[in-house]
C-alpha cells in the first residue's frame, strides 16, 4: 500500500486533495501535516512513498525544506503543490531537490496525471514548464533573455516576499537572515533585473509572466 504525506495548511484544500488521492490510488494511506514542524515529525516517524508539499505553510523554509526532508528520507518523492507561479519557480524547486512541481490551479485530471507520473517515472513537470525547460536549453543567451533565470534560490525567496509587501525586518525573521543580508540580496536582485525601485521590479516580473503566458 502506498503511503503519502499531504502537507497543506488549509483544511478544505487538504480534504479535497486527500479525497482525490484516495479515489485515484485506492488502497492508499494518506497522512496529513499543516506545518513544516509537523512535516518533519511525520517524516521521522513514518516511511512515505510520496510527499505532496505546499510551500507557503507555517514554519516553512522555502527551498531549504527539501534538503531537510531528504536528511531523514533520502529517497522519498517530493511533489511541490503550490499556488506560486510555476513558470518562475518550478525549475528552481526542481534544482533544490523536488521531483516535480504542480500548480494548485491545475485541473483534477492534471493533478491525477501528476501523481501517477510521480509513481511511474519519479518526476513531473507540466507541459508548459517542459516547454520552458526546452526553450531555456536551446536558446542562446541574448540581451532579451529572461533575467529572473539568473536569480539564486535565496534571491527568489527574497524577491517573492518583497512582492508580497514584506518589510526587510520581516523577511529577515522569516528567512533567518540579518537585515543587512536581506538588503544585500535586495540590491543584487535590483542589479540583476535592471531596476531601482520595488515598483519597477513588480512591473518587470509582470512583463515576464505575460511574455510566458503562452509557453
Amino acid at each position: 500500500m502506498k503511503q503519502i504525506l499531504l502537507v497543506e495548511d488549509h483544511a478544505i484544500v487538504r480534504l479535497a486533495t486527500k479525497v482525490l488521492v484516495q479515489e485515484l490510488l485506492n488502497p492508499v494511506k494518506v497522512m496529513e501535516a499543516a506545518t513544516f514542524g509537523e512535516t518533519l515529525a511525520a517524516v521521522a516517524a513514518n516511511t512515505f512513498d510520496l510527499i505532496l508539499l505546499d510551500i507557503n505553510i507555517p514554519n516553512g523554509e522555502g527551498f531549504n525544506m527539501m534538503p531537510k526532508i531528504r536528511e531523514i528520507q533520502p529517497k522519498v518523492l517530493i511533489l511541490i503543490f503550490s499556488s506560486l507561479e510555476e513558470q518562475i519557480y518550478a525549475l528552481h524547486y526542481i534544482k533544490a531537490g523536488a521531483n516535480g512541481f504542480l500548480s494548485k490551479n491545475s485541473s483534477q485530471n492534471e493533478i491525477k496525471r501528476a501523481i501517477l507520473s510521480m509513481f511511474e517515472s519519479g518526476n513531473y513537470l507540466s507541459q508548459a514548464v517542459q516547454q520552458q525547460l526546452l526553450k531555456n536549453t536551446l536558446e542562446s543567451k541574448t540581451n532579451g533573455e529572461n533575467p529572473l533565470k539568473h536569480l539564486s534560490q535565496r534571491e527568489l525567496e527574497v524577491m517573492d516576499m518583497l512582492l508580497e509587501g514584506y518589510w526587510t525586518k520581516e523577511i529577515a525573521i522569516h528567512l533567518n537572515l540579518t537585515e543587512s543580508s536581506v538588503s544585500t540580496y535586495k540590491a543584487r536582485i535590483f542589479e540583476k533585473l535592471g531596476v531601482s525601485t520595488l515598483i519597477e521590479m513588480f512591473k518587470k516580473v509582470q512583463i515576464y509572466k505575460s511574455q510566458n503566458a503562452d509557453v
